[in-house]
């Protein structure tokens, strides 16, 4: 099939599981919006159900939908930039350094500019931890780097743990909340959905290089890459990428480890066909997990980061037993 028919057949499927997902995050709840109610609610008059749409509804949808697709690229970019099926934001410590920074900034009452930039910065210096620590004295391997990513992992998992010790037990149940990955409280929607359409955009024109990269460094520097200013660019876009997704919605694993081996299942390698996909795909499937976190025990809200290692761990572990027996 021709690459360009692949691309626009596989847009076009995603796109309708996408609004599939946005369909059913509008409409379930506690007061079920049938097609023609969520129609009225959309277009029509002021109403009760158009408050609980537009206010309550809508951006949360728009939040999961923006946070999915993030994390899914952010992850779709590592995978591809250290050529490890099993690095992600989570895996290697850079959603914990995130975490840490947006929590010290909560807990030091700063606003949320202050939080967002605090989780930024503990991205960025845990992807510099990361590459130096794995990097020692000589050069590093793959599965040298993801044992540090662990590593690290674990560590800002203490500190976490210590600045819950000593917060204020009325913060405390939000605040683990949030670090399961929470979206009741996701207030900066649009913004975050904005986010994600510059960083595929910005992600893009790297496409083609990055592509190059992954079939080894040595090939893509004789093809005439500049290898250190890629890598470079695409640790600082995964870093914001990361810090933005953090912040909205806490720390939510697996869904930038799944998604881009089911889209490279599908399509492929192709990086100009994989990001675009691999948005759609994360977007739609933390859209329809916190569907299911909030409507599974109601009126009482699960952790949508619990939906997503519930529905993660076993589909990895047959992703992981079907390339082992391949």
């Amino acid at each position: 099939m021709p690459k360009r028919r692949l691309l626009l057949l596989s847009l076009c499927c995603l796109a309708l599981i996408t609004g599939l997902s946005f369909w059913l995050a509008l409409s379930v709840g506690g007061i079920h919006l049938g097609p023609s109610q969520l129609l009225a609610a959309l277009i029509g008059p002021a109403s009760t159900e158009q408050t609980l749409l537009y206010q309550l509804r809508l951006p949360r949808a728009v939040s999961a939908f923006a946070v999915g697709g993030l994390l899914a690229l952010a992850g779709t970019l590592l995978q591809t930039l250290l050529r490890n099926p099993l690095a992600d934001p989570y895996v290697l410590g850079i959603s914990g350094g995130a975490a840490v920074g947006a929590l010290g900034a909560l807990l030091l009452g700063l606003g949320t500019a202050w939080s967002s930039g605090s989780s930024f910065a503990g991205a960025m210096l845990s992807m510099m931890m990361l590459f130096a620590l794995a990097h020692g004295r000589g050069s590093w391997t793959t599965t040298r780097l993801l044992l540090t990513g662990v590593i690290i992992a674990a560590g800002w998992g203490a500190i976490i743990k210590i600045m819950l010790a000593i917060s204020d037990n009325n913060e405390m149940r939000s605040i683990v909340f949030w670090l399961m990955g929470d979206l009741s409280q996701a207030s900066h929607p649009w913004l975050t959905l904005a986010t994600l359409i510059a960083g595929l955009l910005l992600c893009l024109p790297l496409a083609r290089s990055l592509t190059i990269l992954s079939h080894g460094e040595m090939q893509a520097q004789a093809l005439g890459v500049a290898v250190p200013r890629l890598r470079w660019a695409t640790y600082f876009l995964t870093s914001i990428l990361t810090a933005v997704a953090v912040t909205e919605a806490g720390s939510i694993g697996f869904v930038g480890l799944v998604v881009p081996h089911l889209v490279r299942l599908a399509i492929g390698n192709d990086l100009r066909l994989l990001l675009p996909c691999s948005v759609l795909l994360g977007g739609s499937l933390l859209l329809l997990a916190d569907t299911v976190a909030r409507t599974a025990l109601a009126p009482q809200q699960l952790p949508v980061g619990v939906i997503t290692a519930v529905i993660g761990v076993p589909l990895f572990l047959y992703l992981l037993r079907r390339s082992s027996s391949s």
